[in-house]
Parts: C-alpha cells; sequence; structure tokens
C-alpha cells in the first residue's frame, strides 16, 4: 500500500498542521507504511522526515501557487507513482484524480462556520471555496474529535456513513528544566499558562480581561504567562495589559523551543486555554502529559479532549474565567484534584495510535475504490 500525503503545510517550522503532518508521516512510517510526500515548496529543515520516505517538492511559493500546485502538479504525480491513497491531511483533496486512487481527507476544525469573525478573510474565502469539494471528493473524511465529527455530519448530513474520528498525538516534548530556567523570560514567581498563536479564535482579550478581575492578593500570587507567536488581529492586547495595570504581572514570551516549552509546562500551576473554539486543542493534552490541571471552555472539541480532569467555563463570560483562574490560583488541593487523572487522559492521544488508525481508513478507501470498479 502506497501512500502519497499533500506536504504543503511542512514549509514552516512553527505552522501547527506542519508539525502534525510531520509526526503524522514519521508516525506511519514506523508501523512501515510506504510513504511518499509531496510539496509545493521545500519542505523545512526542522522537519527530520524518516529515511525510506520519498519527499517530492517543487518551487510553488506563495497560497495561490500551493493551490495550483494542489489542483494540478499533485495529482499528475500521484498518478504517475501510481499511489493507491492520497491523504489530504489538512481540508484539501484535488478536484480532479486518477479514479484508481483512493482519496482520504483530514478536517481539523470548522473554524470558518462556526466563529468566522476570528478568521482572516483569505483563509476564511479558502475554506467556504474548497472544503466541501474535498468532502465530496473523499473516500472517507477523517475528523480530529468527535465533537469535529458531529459538526460536520450536522452541516453535512449526506456525509454521515464516510466520516471516522481519529485522534491526533501529541508532541513528545524533551525532559524540562526547572524553575530556574525560565529567569531569562523574567518568571520568577508562580504563573498560570496558555500556549498558542495569538489570534482572535484563542479569547486572549477575555482572558486578560478575566485575569484583570482577580483580587490584587490573587494576582500577587499567580502571573499570567501568555506563549506563542504573533497570528493576526492581536495588536490591542497590549492596551488591554496597559488599561488593567497589568505589566507587572502577564508577560508575552514570543514563539519559544521545545526545551523551553517543556519547562514552562512543567513548572505552571496549570493551563489557562477559554478558547472561542478549537478542533481538539493540544495544549490541553501537553498540559496534561506533565499532570497539570486545565482551565479550558465548554465547547467545541476542549471538554471531550480536556476529559475530567478540567475545570470548563464560559469563554464568552470574562466573570466565569475570572472565578475558576481564581479557584484554581489559590486552591492546591483543586489542582491535584483536577490532575488527577492528567497523564492518564494524555496517554489517550500518541501517534502510534494515530497511524494506525489512519493505516486501516487508508486500507478501507482502497478497498472501496476496488470494489466500485473505478
Amino acid at each position: 500500500m502506497r501512500i502519497a500525503i499533500d506536504g504543503r503545510n511542512l514549509a514552516s517550522p512553527t505552522d501547527g498542521i506542519g508539525r502534525f503532518v510531520h509526526n503524522a508521516i514519521r508516525a506511519l512510517a514506523a508501523q512501515g507504511a510506504d510513504v511518499a510526500v509531496y510539496a509545493p515548496d521545500v519542505v523545512s529543515e526542522s522537519y527530520d522526515i524518516p529515511p525510506g520516505v520519498s519527499v517530492r517538492s517543487a518551487g510553488f511559493k506563495g497560497p495561490l501557487a500551493r493551490t495550483f500546485w494542489g489542483q494540478s502538479v499533485l495529482p499528475s504525480l500521484a498518478r504517475r507513482d501510481r499511489v493507491e491513497a492520497l491523504w489530504g491531511p489538512s481540508h484539501r483533496l484535488p478536484l480532479f484524480l486518477d479514479d484508481h486512487i483512493a482519496r482520504v481527507v483530514t478536517i481539523h476544525d470548522l473554524v470558518w462556520l462556526h466563529a468566522p469573525e476570528t478568521m482572516r478573510a483569505r483563509t476564511l474565502i479558502g475554506e467556504r471555496l474548497l472544503m466541501k469539494p474535498a468532502l465530496r471528493r473523499a473516500d472517507i473524511v477523517v475528523a480530529d474529535s468527535t465533537a469535529t465529527a458531529s459538526a460536520l455530519t450536522a452541516k453535512f448530513p449526506w456525509l454521515k456513513s464516510r466520516v471516522r474520528t481519529v485522534f491526533p498525538g501529541t508532541a513528545m516534548l524533551p525532559a524540562p528544566g526547572d524553575v530556574s530556567t525560565l529567569e531569562p523570560l523574567g518568571i520568577a514567581r508562580p504563573y498560570a499558562l496558555f500556549v498558542g498563536t495569538l489570534e482572535p479564535r484563542k479569547n486572549l482579550a477575555n482572558l486578560i480581561r478575566a485575569y484583570g478581575l482577580l483580587p490584587p492578593g490573587t494576582r500577587a500570587g499567580c502571573d499570567l504567562v501568555i506563549v506563542g507567536g504573533k497570528g493576526w488581529k492581536q495588536t490591542g492586547l497590549a492596551d488591554l495589559v496597559h488599561a488593567g495595570g497589568l505589566e507587572a504581572n502577564i508577560k508575552f514570551t514570543g514563539f519559544v523551543d521545545d526545551g523551553v516549552l517543556a519547562a514552562l509546562y512543567a513548572n505552571c500551576l496549570f493551563l489557562a486555554m477559554p478558547s472561542l473554539y478549537e478542533g481538539f486543542g493540544f495544549p490541553i493534552v501537553e498540559a496534561q502529559s506533565f499532570g497539570k490541571p486545565v482551565l479550558t471552555s465548554n465547547t467545541s472539541s476542549m471538554p471531550e479532549v480536556a476529559g475530567d480532569n478540567a475545570v470548563l467555563v464560559d469563554p464568552n463570560d470574562p466573570a466565569a474565567i475570572a472565578a475558576a483562574f481564581g479557584r484554581l490560583c489559590m486552591d492546591a488541593d483543586l489542582r491535584n484534584r483536577i490532575a488527577g487523572g492528567a497523564r492518564d487522559n494524555a496517554g489517550r492521544f500518541t501517534w502510534e495510535n494515530h497511524a494506525k488508525g489512519m493505516l486501516q481508513i487508508f486500507e478501507e478507501a482502497i478497498r472501496q475504490r476496488r470494489k466500485t470498479g473505478a
């Protein structure tokens, strides 16, 4: 079984989907799968592609060029190399593909449907134009969570029999340093941690407002550390911090490498992630893998992913976020109770399990193609 993978997201080491695709490739290769990766541009050197995985890259740069590549060059290469299945790991499939090739697409979220105001206009247009055709052409559609699978079948009832759920794994972060290793970041007091790209969907404005509602004594015992690269439309966050007089308590680290990230998770009091919408929510599982409790939202996939090891809040209610935040800051017994099964919950989400699930899906899709006589 030869599997072709659309590697368009592998150009950037900070692309969350790129990291997903990279880990999936490694896990599939570890299972002995015959994998070929096709990329419109050079694959980032940060991604170590395993031996035995062939990579074909071109020189198509920019979103429009990548779209052209995905609809013309990619299907041509797949046909020439006689692959048995093509996997679009992020919402896209070619409009025209050899009838003998099974096609599988993974859908990570439906932000364009449930939180369109949080998206860039270009991304929103692309999702609206290209996701539905990919869904129609897929033999099997894979969702990252049952919440996303349910949202898909609610929006597109004709998909019901073709949707499967395969949980992704999470990155194996290195052994963490102690809290002293965080001093270069200006972190010297207990802290709650946010991890994610700084963009509207992450609800950072409400998180900062909620933090500002805490009594000064609570803030004195628990800073807020915000980790992640700049996304878009978040230029007002610094103004919110300044208006609340919170400069001494809220720290923005920017993007950090995995070693620093591990230390941040290991030494925090809890993860604070009251997003407006998540298709999965990797930081939830990453924090839990370090035995940490989580504050997250009662919407979309977050309750499903967090399990019983989280305090759930309405992300649109800063007062509710503040109340939960304050309890987790001040009550060590509560934190310990919630974190009791955190590592076990995180253990559900491994790349080995993801690869095994995807291999079953590729086999099913290939059988379906052969059965129809395509």
